[in-house]
Order: C-alpha cells, then sequence, then structure tokens
C-alpha cells in the first residue's frame, strides 16, 4: 500500500478541509494533532477543544489521529527567540519561525519517521515544480495567502509538503465543509501568536516573561506627553494603549508610536497617520534567506510585504551580501516594524525574505 499523506491537523476548518480533500483524491490519509504551548492555564488557550473538533473530524472521515507535543521544539527554537526579540524592544513574528522549526522541521521529521511520503498543511500557498526547483506561490484566495508566513522553507521542505487548499478561496474551503458534514465548517479562524493562540492582555502576557521598565512617552518633537509601561509593550505605528491625554496636540488627531529610544528608554509618538516620522522608504535587514538556497538570477521588478495582507510593494535591493541587504521602496512605507519580516516576491513566486534590522 502507498505511504501515507500525513496532514497537520489543528481542529480548524482549513486543516480538516486539506485532510478532506486528499482523502477524496484517493491517497492514504493519517492526521496529527500537534500541542506546542503548556500553557493550559492562560485564559485563551483552546488546545483541548481543537482536539476534540480534530478526533471530531477524523471519526467522521475514517481518519486516524496522533497526538503529539513539541513544547520543548517550540520553547527552545521559537518562544526563546521571541522573548529575546521583545526584550531588545523589536517585534518579532513567531508565526514566521514556528513554521520552519516545528510545523516543517519537528513535525515533517516525525512523520517521515512514521513512513510518510509527505506532509500537508492547511496553508493558502501552492508549490510548484520547475526546472528541478521547487517553488512558492501565493494561495490563490488573495484576501487569505500565507506565503509571507513561509519564506524560510527550504528545498528539501518544500519537496515534501503539500497545500491542498492553495487553490481554493477560503469561502469554498468552508462550503466544502458544510457539504460534508464536517462540525467545524462555521468555527471562527484562529489568530494570535502561533500555538499559543488569542491573549485578550497581551501586554499582561508579556510581563509574565519581561519586567515593566517604565519610562516616558516624548512628542518627536520633544515633548513629554505621558509615560509608558516598558518599551518592549509597544510597536512601530501602534496606536491604542498609548494613553496620551487630552492637552497635547490636535485633539481630533491619533498619536502613533514613531520610534523607540533604547537607551534612555523613551517611547516617541507622532500624531496624524499621515505624519511624516511614521514614512520611511529604506530598510536594512538581516537573516537573509532565499528559497531556492541562492540569490535569484533576476531581482528586477522584485516586490515586497512587511506585514501579512500589504500590497505588494514595488523595491530595490542593495548592498546584497549572503546574510544582508538594504531594501529602497519606490513609495514610503507606514511603520516598517524592526523584528518583523520582509518578504520578496516575484508576481506570485515567493523568492525569500529577510528580518527587518533598521529603517535606514
Amino acid at each position: 500500500m502507498a505511504d501515507p499523506i500525513i496532514v497537520g491537523i489543528s481542529g480548524g476548518v482549513d486543516s480538516s478541509v486539506t485532510a478532506l480533500l486528499l482523502q477524496k483524491q484517493g491517497y492514504k490519509v493519517e492526521c496529527v494533532f500537534m500541542k506546542n504551548w503548556e500553557g493550559n492555564d492562560d485564559e485563551n488557550c483552546t488546545a483541548e477543544e481543537d482536539y476534540r473538533d480534530a478526533l471530531a473530524v477524523c471519526d467522521h472521515l475514517g481518519l486516524p489521529l496522533r497526538s503529539v507535543n513539541f513544547a520543548r521544539e517550540y520553547w527552545d527554537n521559537v518562544f526563546e527567540y521571541f522573548i529575546d526579540e521583545y526584550k531588545k524592544g523589536r517585534t518579532p513574528n513567531p508565526d514566521v519561525l514556528c513554521n520552519r522549526e516545528v510545523k516543517f522541521k519537528a513535525f515533517l521529521d516525525f512523520a517521515l519517521e512514521l513512513g510518510a511520503e509527505k506532509i500537508a498543511t492547511g496553508h493558502y500557498s501552492r508549490i510548484e515544480k520547475s526546472n528541478g526547483q521547487f517553488k512558492l506561490l501565493k494561495g490563490l484566495d488573495p484576501g487569505k495567502d500565507q506565503s509571507y508566513f513561509l519564506y524560510l522553507l527550504g528545498q528539501d521542505a518544500l519537496s515534501k509538503s503539500m497545500f491542498p487548499i492553495g487553490e481554493i478561496e477560503k469561502t469554498n474551503v468552508r462550503k466544502l465543509a458544510q457539504e460534508s458534514g464536517l462540525i467545524n465548517h462555521a468555527k471562527k479562524d484562529s489568530t494570535g501568536v502561533c500555538f499559543i493562540g488569542e491573549q485578550k492582555f497581551f501586554k499582561d502576557f508579556l510581563k509574565k516573561y519581561i519586567p515593566a521598565q517604565p519610562g516616558i512617552i516624548e512628542t518627536v518633537d520633544g515633548q513629554t506627553c505621558g509615560e509608558h509601561d516598558g518599551l518592549m509593550y509597544y510597536t512601530m505605528g501602534q496606536r491604542k494603549g498609548l494613553g496620551i491625554g487630552g492637552g497635547h496636540g490636535d485633539k481630533e488627531a491619533p498619536w502613533f508610536v514613531a520610534e523607540k529610544d533604547l537607551e534612555a528608554n523613551t517611547l516617541f509618538v507622532a500624531q496624524g497617520h499621515d505624519h511624516p516620522a511614521l514614512y520611511h522608504d529604506q530598510l536594512a535587514a538581516d537573516q537573509l534567506h532565499w528559497m531556492g538556497g541562492a540569490v535569484p538570477d533576476n531581482l528586477d521588478g522584485i516586490t515586497a510585504k512587511i506585514r501579512y495582507r500589504q500590497t505588494d510593494q514595488k523595491c530595490e535591493i542593495h548592498n546584497l551580501s549572503p546574510d544582508t541587504c538594504g531594501v529602497h521602496f519606490e513609495q514610503p512605507q507606514f511603520a516598517i516594524t524592526p523584528g518583523q519580516s520582509i518578504v520578496f516576491y516575484h508576481g506570485d513566486e515567493c523568492l525569500g525574505g529577510a528580518i527587518i534590522k533598521s529603517r535606514k
């Protein structure tokens, strides 16, 4: 009998329909539920509920389900990095690292040891093989494309992975789930930090791991206008939760985080979404990764995203080295955020990306 495709099933509708589609296509399908966070005491940890949904789906489809715990791998390779970045005043994207270290490393290795031919996940992306190279393409649903979170994958992971719903729009995924009698067809999409889930009070969550270091808030013009709880709790472009009272600036215009001075422990803010202090047309990045294993032959006409679901932005790459690069954008970008990922594209193809180091 053929080797199985092992689906990473989360209890959500996307991974459930992934298993459904592969079963309909005649593959031998097995499922694995990953538990990678031990924070059951946290208010919004839904692992038990998610496992029950995954089990119900597998029972309905007649598919075997295993549960595996990668909490150690997640803590060592993702969460410690996540906390360390916040301590440095940066804003990390743990979902990107989680995909590389857990879903497409720990889980992939586990599945291969079980005898899997490939793994499959519910990501809205596509894989295409061309001239001996595996390419990652955007999902066909532009509102759900998740290639941004997968740019750290390499040729080995791509060659052993499948994304069946990458060819389908989300509305049709839910329709397929409902028509097939899956109980989670209307389940709300998960949000929040990968595997940790939604944290209603994210600042309080971070305080469990990072001591608060209060300081002053200044306008970019040098006027003191409030106090902050600690620079690690704020991100570039943040509007909510600044606590700037009346008497400062235009009462009608909102305030946004514009800069952090780590040495002085000062948070700088600017008023109005169009304030020039919030926009930059250049950045420097490191930890550069190309999906093909080397710099693409042609970087003309590339675009980039500096956040998920952003419209592709025209740019040029300069000062290119094996690990670093500079990027110049055709149009200034709002709230370029150190610690976040910049991901490069050529049309629908995801070329790779890097971690934003600075805004110059």
